[in-house]
């Protein structure tokens, strides 16, 4: 989605069948707001496949990795780290910092021009993550201090990161698109014409992980 940097999201953590569908929703929740990839552990495959034949159908880009080596991914990410959770700080207290820490604020920087863009990576936590995560972040940051899904606080920090910009993103290459309506499901062919055709079709449901 940025051309300067690059918006990743690390499901750090997963244990399958207990996992599945919070670690496929992780990843579907960085797609659709904003991120421009995602890194699972190498034992979440099923999620890794369900979310790349989501973005095949309806549009990128977006790139799915499988990663075994978490703990190194985040040691040596040349970047901005922001670990999510519970016990971080409140991210409207510092959601201004992080924009300006990956150039997202518009600011200019000492030398007159605009900050310099930097990669962010974004960490959910699936089962308990060592100290040392918490060491390495350099933002570890909490969506209401409260019990809740990790996949509504990514959604949170992702709307607040790209303060709403990521709901008008234009989709490339994909095979079908929803029409948007106060009732009904409808679903299309990318290219087809709607436009005042009461006939545009009504497609099936793309996928269970889709409705929810």
């Amino acid at each position: 989605m940025h051309d300067a940097r690059e918006v990743v999201v690390l499901r750090y953590g997963h244990r399958p069948g207990r996992d599945d569908r919070m670690t496929t929703h992780v990843g579907l929740t960085a797609r659709a707001l904003g991120a421009d990839r995602v890194i699972f552990p190498d034992n979440a495959g099923q999620s890794a496949e369900t979310v790349r034949d989501i973005t095949d159908r309806f549009g990128g880009p977006f790139a799915v990795e499988l990663r075994e080596d978490q703990k190194a991914i985040v040691r040596d990410f040349e970047g901005i780290v922001v670990h999510l959770t519970m016990y971080g700080e409140r991210v409207q207290d510092v959601e201004e910092e992080v924009r300006e820490a990956v150039g997202l604020d518009g600011s200019d920087g000492t030398d007159g021009e605009a900050s310099t863009p930097r990669d962010l990576l974004v960490v959910v936590g699936g089962e308990k993550v060592p100290w040392a995560l918490y060491e390495r972040a350099d933002f570890n940051v909490g969506v209401t201090n409260q019990p809740h899904s990790e996949v509504a606080g990514l959604a949170v920090f992702l709307d607040r990161l790209f303060e709403g910009a990521e709901l008008d993103r234009e989709w490339e290459n994909a095979d079908r698109r929803v029409l948007p309506e106060a009732t009904g499901k409808t679903v299309v062919d990318a290219g087809e014409e709607v436009a005042g055709d009461d006939d545009a079709g009504t497609g099936d449901d793309p996928a269970p992980a889709d409705r929810d």
